[in-house]
């Protein structure tokens, strides 16, 4: 495990990305509950990918750079800027919901004022809405960089490839990012992908491609930084395959114990990066057992206030149910 002070980041940064992925492990455990009571009726977990994820957000500068994300970036959306009632808010469907006012499934994050774009339902298309933004980017002569994430499953959609290769054409700045946890439902990755790696993919296009291990965050950090840095000058994409884990089954309507053996899901459990990452934070004197005790009972207190607020909030008006799907004369 590399070390946290190779980052180059501070003491505070660092427990600010703590912090993060501890926030997202925390409420990703509330979203399950609220399902198991009956209170919202869906939830698809990114357990086992907060480290990886915050780690890629960091690179970036969410004030001017835009973010694409798939179901299960909950942890990366928080890290960018949304809070957690405002993703409470879309799993009980309330017209407060920044993505989409309680009109989309949840899990499909947006938020206009953090330059989160909604991905649809079907899986990658959102790669091709970011060749989009990149390419307006290039227009423009602005130096924002998109990032846009999506599993391995989805990888092999043949919207992938169409962006992939607009991108490489126009050199765009866009780091297109795959969360790869070696299971597309109940398919595992032998079934997926002939190839030994996804990144290798991007040499096909015409330009670079990384994996890199999804539980140490000084590597995916410092990834990301040399990418980001390298679109911000105007090198053009990059594909970083970011190895994670599925600590949960696919959704809340799935159920893993049918296609993983018990043993592969026991040793998963020894694996869990958010124990890791707070071990090292603890190892190298970044945080205390005292601090830590205070950080969970802090987001304790506010994932309860988030999730009594969102619940009180208003539901939709029915009678705005084809708002902003027609044009309106």
């Amino acid at each position: 495990m590399r070390q946290l002070k190779e980052t180059g980041l501070t003491k505070e940064e660092l427990i600010h990305a703590f912090k993060h992925v501890l926030r997202g492990r925390r409420l990703d455990e509330r979203l399950w509950q609220l399902t198991r009571i009956g209170k919202t009726s869906f939830n698809i977990s990114g357990q086992g990918a907060e480290v990886g994820q915050v780690a890629m957000v960091m690179a970036f500068q969410p004030e001017k750079d835009y973010f694409l994300p798939y179901y299960r970036d909950m942890t990366a959306c928080l890290t960018w800027g949304m809070s957690s009632k405002d993703i409470i808010l879309g799993s009980f469907g309330k017209e407060a919901d920044p993505s989409s006012h309680g009109r989309q499934m949840p899990n499909h994050y947006g938020s206009k004022e953090h330059n989160i774009i909604s991905h649809s339902s079907p899986v990658s298309t959102q790669l091709n809405v970011a060749t989009g933004i990149g390419y307006a980017a290039l227009l423009e002569e602005s130096d924002s960089v998109t990032v846009t994430t999506t599993g391995e499953g989805s990888f092999n959609q043949g919207e992938v490839a169409e962006a992939m290769n607009f991108a490489a054409i126009k050199k765009l700045p866009i780091i297109f990012v795959v969360e790869n946890n070696l299971w597309a439902i109940s398919v595992g990755i032998k079934e997926q992908y002939a190839n030994k790696e996804m990144a290798e993919r991007a040499a096909a296009y015409g330009f670079e491609g990384i994996r890199v291990d999804g539980m140490n965050f000084t590597e995916c950090y410092l990834a990301f930084k040399h990418y980001v840095e390298a679109a911000r000058a105007g090198k053009g994409p990059a594909l970083v395959e970011l190895m994670v884990s599925r600590m949960t089954s696919h959704s809340s309507d799935d159920d893993q114990t049918v296609y993983r053996s018990k043993e592969e899901l026991e040793e998963m459990k020894t694996k869990d990066p958010l124990a890791a990452f707070q071990k090292q934070m603890l190892d190298e004197g970044y945080l205390t057992q005292q601090d830590i005790d205070a950080m969970e009972l802090e987001l304790k207190e506010e994932i309860n206030k988030a999730t009594d607020e969102a619940e009180h909030m208003p539901d939709p008006d029915a009678a705005d149910i084809l708002a902003h799907v027609w044009a309106e004369n």
